[in-house]
């Protein structure tokens, strides 16, 4: 037996009402079965027998003699017919009362059940709204119909939250589109500013060293910018999810941060197994761009990194381990932080401090979930969890 089953802790609202409900007609019929019980029986003791008819005088007997003679007798038998009326009358009484009684009960438990399925389904229509605007969008709204009640009230509250979220969100997205827009344009016309000094005729060397630095920052600048919109995406619900294969994901990022890896000098291995999911591709294959980006960027000389994706127990994951510097268990919460960068420990210096951020709020974005620990030999081994595309595993 489950012990969850039997704990009144974890039984639902309307297993609580209907007990509740069932329990008041079994706590009233009891009632007025005893009522019924108690009268009776005060109304049998007030009822009076006459049963001096049964006797009559001897001859010779004078009345005072008689009634001397037949009192014991007319006293035992008034008392015995009394006995036997109350037993024929409240047994039968207790009996039949106690199988309508347990009929009642059964009924009561039904018709709470029923009761309390009508009372609570504005509350089942609040809860599917919730879910489905957790999932899709805040454009939903629940339009609780019916009288004017404490529930009407709850609805119409929440849907007034969820207009004002709604408008929130829009704002938001309006205004990072308009910032990229605004942010981006005067950076790619530096670059273009900064390689058009660069490739003038008799420029002096300490202008492309400027230069160079210069379009560092710059590029610098613009990955931080990108960084940041597809922060803001990831944030969101998935608008229009499809099924895909994360195995394809992975060796697309794989191929885009293979040239870095040789320059690098460390070794890129991936071993990718089929695991059907669905979302957003786009932007599950920024999220592993990033991790096997940091995984080359932040390694040592002549490191490893290794991409694995399998499926277990209805989940899909990616896994993405490497060499690298020793980070302690307390730094590693952090590094999902924004801006969080461990500058001095792995020489972070040129990075945004948004990689690890928009890995798991790309797989939140999908109903994951992102994590790391600390690798044995050094290092870092990510893990990212995702629902798998039919719970097959």
């Amino acid at each position: 037996m489950n012990p969850r089953a039997v704990n009144p802790r974890h039984w639902t609202i309307r297993v609580r009402l209907t007990l509740l409900y069932g329990g008041l007609v079994i706590l009233t019929g009891a009632t007025l079965l005893v009522v019924i019980y108690l009268l009776l029986d005060r109304i049998i003791d007030r009822q009076s027998i006459d049963v001096r008819s049964l006797y009559s005088p001897a001859s010779g007997q004078t009345s005072e003699e008689f009634e001397t003679a037949v009192k014991p007798q007319v006293a035992a038998a008034t008392e015995q017919l009394r006995g036997d009326f109350r037993e024929r009358t409240l047994n039968p009484l207790l009996s039949n009362g106690g199988q309508a009684l347990a009929a009642l009960a059964g009924g009561g438990l039904g018709i709470g059940w029923v009761v309390s399925g009508r009372v609570l389904r504005p509350i089942s229509q609040i809860t599917s709204t919730a879910r489905r605007v957790a999932d899709r969008s805040l454009h939903e709204r629940i339009g609780l119909t019916g009288p004017k009640d404490e529930l009407r009230e709850l609805a119409d509250t929440f849907d007034d939250m969820l207009s004002r979220l709604d408008s929130a969100f829009d704002g938001q997205r309006r205004f990072v589109a308009n910032a990229s827009h605004e942010l981006k344009t005067p950076l790619v016309i530096n670059r273009t500013l900064i390689e058009v000094a660069m490739g003038r005729p008799g420029s002096p060397p300490e202008v492309a060293r400027l230069g160079e630095t210069l379009l560092e920052v710059n590029a610098r600048h613009e990955r931080m910018i990108d960084g940041l919109l597809t922060l803001a995406r990831s944030q969101h619900a998935v608008v229009d999810p499809v099924p895909f294969d994360l195995a394809d994901v992975v060796k697309r990022a794989a191929d885009t941060i293979g040239p870095e890896a040789e320059r690098a000098e460390v070794t890129l291995t991936v071993l990718a197994g089929s695991a059907k999911v669905k979302g957003d591709p786009v932007l599950l294959e920024r999220a592993a761009q990033n991790l096997l980006q940091n995984a080359v960027r932040y390694n040592t000389a002549d490191g490893w990194v290794r991409a694995a994706v399998t499926c277990e127990n209805g989940q899909a994951l990616l896994t993405v381990e490497n060499t690298g510097p020793g980070i302690a268990d307390y730094e590693v919460p952090g590094l999902f932080e924004p801006f969080r960068r461990l500058t001095d420990r792995v020489g972070s210096a040129h990075g945004t401090g948004l990689g690890l951020s928009i890995v798991r709020s790309v797989a939140r974005m999908h109903g994951g979930d992102a994590t790391a620990v600390s690798g044995a030999g050094g290092g870092l081994v990510v893990v990212v969890t995702l629902p798998a595309h039919g719970g097959i595993g």
